[in-house]
């Protein structure tokens, strides 16, 4: 299993750089704000994870499935920076993607989120979550909240980390 995963990040790491597929992150734009979404479309995908870590190759078939059909929906927005592309971890052994966008998307499942969601901006690798997710409980205790549920938001693919040297994640916290 660690040489799957080894042999995994090395091809990812190996990819070209130069190319320009993550849009640049403002973590101003995220950090620290509230968020009320009433139904708020996204389309969904799911995926085997053991123990919370999922293929690498499997994560990029799935996003691209689904950004695939978002784009022949004509669904996907006009500013790529607005949308979000969020995981979820129901189980350790099972992980879920949202894909927001703009209206229905034929052949694909469609989900609505509702609520109200406090973002949270962190930077470091993703071995880091559980710490990160602590760290935001203590900033919503603070507050007086408590998370329902959890939904993370990799502002960029691996490649992308690399090429600007930030890993940012956002925190979705739903309370």
């Amino acid at each position: 299993m660690k040489r799957i995963l080894k042999n995994n990040l090395k091809i990812m790491e190996n990819q070209n750089l130069s190319q320009e597929c993550c849009p640049k992150f403002e973590p101003a734009k995220w950090d620290g704000k509230t968020f009320v979404w009433e139904n708020k479309p996204f389309i969904k995908e799911t995926l085997p994870t053991f123990f919370h870590l999922p293929f690498p190759p499997t994560i990029g078939k799935k996003i691209t499935k689904l950004c695939d059909a978002s784009q022949r929906a004509q669904t996907m927005g006009d500013d790529p920076a607005e949308v979000l592309i969020l995981f979820r971890d129901p189980s350790a052994f099972k992980s879920e993607i949202y894909l927001s966008v703009t209206g229905p998307v034929p052949e694909v499942e469609n989900v609505n989120l509702s609520g109200t969601f406090i973002a949270k901006v962190f930077a470091g690798g993703y071995n880091a979550v559980p710490k990160f997710i602590k760290e935001m409980n203590v900033y919503l205790a603070a507050q007086g909240k408590t998370a329902k549920d959890y939904y993370i938001h990799y502002a960029y693919c691996p490649k992308c980390a690399k090429k600007y040297g930030n890993n940012y994640m956002i925190l979705f916290a739903r309370v």
